[in-house]
This record gives structure tokens, sequence and C-alpha cells, in this order.
């Protein structure tokens, strides 16, 4: 069994006292250790119902303090924020032995925003989102393709702008807890939450 030994004792003086401040800093230090996509992030969500479903989204930096990412709103995970629009997100570094886990609430980033950021993608990128039926079925790989380049020579010629089916989220966190790895499993949990008007840092058992 390995044992977690990369890092000091993590106490909670050694952490921001904002939690998306403190996710920046260990985001950076991922990106330092060379991890492939330092942003990566689980993204769990649920339908009305209740049944969970989870996926891999990337980190797109943050918005009145929560953090962002970007999808198709009639994708399996738009259809389910749009019944249910709590979720929780979770960042996991192998390589420094640490996770973040972050709950709460989910809302549409404001259209300029989604307009100004798909603008930056390259523009195969911008023909993916604009043309995919995220989360439906396709006849082949084939028929898939065929759409993507008329749909590029269209843009190439008409020039693309953001669809309306595309656009960025926002989790309002309100739970954020940072785990890192310690020796015999006895490993550190800090975890805050909101309190409403600030944040609470507690110590949780492994």
């Amino acid at each position: 069994m390995a044992q977690y030994t990369r890092n000091p004792p993590l106490d909670a003086s050694d952490l921001d006292r904002d939690p998306m401040q403190q996710l920046e800093q260990w985001i950076a230090a991922a990106r330092e250790a060379g991890m492939i996509e330092p942003t990566a992030m689980t993204l769990a969500t649920a339908s009305a119902q209740g049944v969970p479903s989870a996926r891999i989204v990337l980190y797109k930096g943050q918005h009145d303090g929560g953090p962002v990412f970007y999808s198709n709103y009639q994708s399996h995970k738009g259809r389910e924020l749009q019944e249910n629009p709590h979720a929780a997100l979770v960042f996991w570094w192998d390589r420094l032995e640490r996770q973040v886990r972050i709950e709460g609430r989910v809302e549409r980033l404001p259209r300029a925003m989604s307009d100004d950021y798909f603008k930056s993608r390259p523009f195969e990128s911008q023909v993916s989102a604009a043309v995919s039926r995220q989360s439906q079925p396709v006849a082949s790989r084939d028929a898939l393709d065929e759409r993507m380049r008329a749909a590029e020579e269209r843009a190439r010629a008409e020039g693309i702008e953001c669809p309306a089916h595309w656009g960025g989220y926002c989790l309002r966190p309100t739970v954020v807890e940072f785990w890192q790895g310690r020796h015999g499993r006895a490993h550190d949990r800090l975890c805050y939450r909101w309190m409403g008007e600030d944040w609470r840092i507690e110590r949780l058992e492994p």
C-alpha cells in the first residue's frame, strides 16, 4: 500500500482565508508538478429524481467567487443542471497527493461572458461546440465528421457566433474541502463552510 508522504502536515493556519484563492494556489502547484490537465475536475450532477452522474470538465477560472466551466446547455449535464442546480466538483492531483472537493449551486454565466470565452477558443473548437448535439446518439463517426466538415466550410465563409445552446456555468460554493495525504492514511482534511457572511474552517477526521 502506497504511503502519502510528499507534503508537510497541513493546518488551518497554512490556508488562505478565501478558499478560492487557496484553490488557485494548489492549481498553480499542480501546473508546476507537470500534471497533464491540472485544471481537470470531476463534475457530479443529479436528475430531479436524485439519480447521479459524473464526468470530467475543465476549470476555467472564477466568477463572483465561484469556479467556472463551459458546456452545451442541452447536454446530459446541462439538462440535469436545469432540473437540479445542486452539484459538486472534485480536483485530484496524484503527483501532489491532494484533492479539493467543492459543493454548491450552479448558475449560468452572463451571456456576454460566454460569448467572449467562445471567441477565445480555437476555430475548430468553436465549430465543434456549435455543431455537436452533445450527449445525443449519432449514426456513425463518418456521419459526425461529415457534419463537422460542412459546418467548418460554412464558418470559414460566413463566420461563427457562440450558439445559444452553449455557454458557461458558475458554481456558487457553500462547502470547499482541501484534502492532503498523510502517512498511515491519517490524512489532513480542512473544510471551509460558508456561514452567510464569512467562511469557517474546520478540521475533519480522515
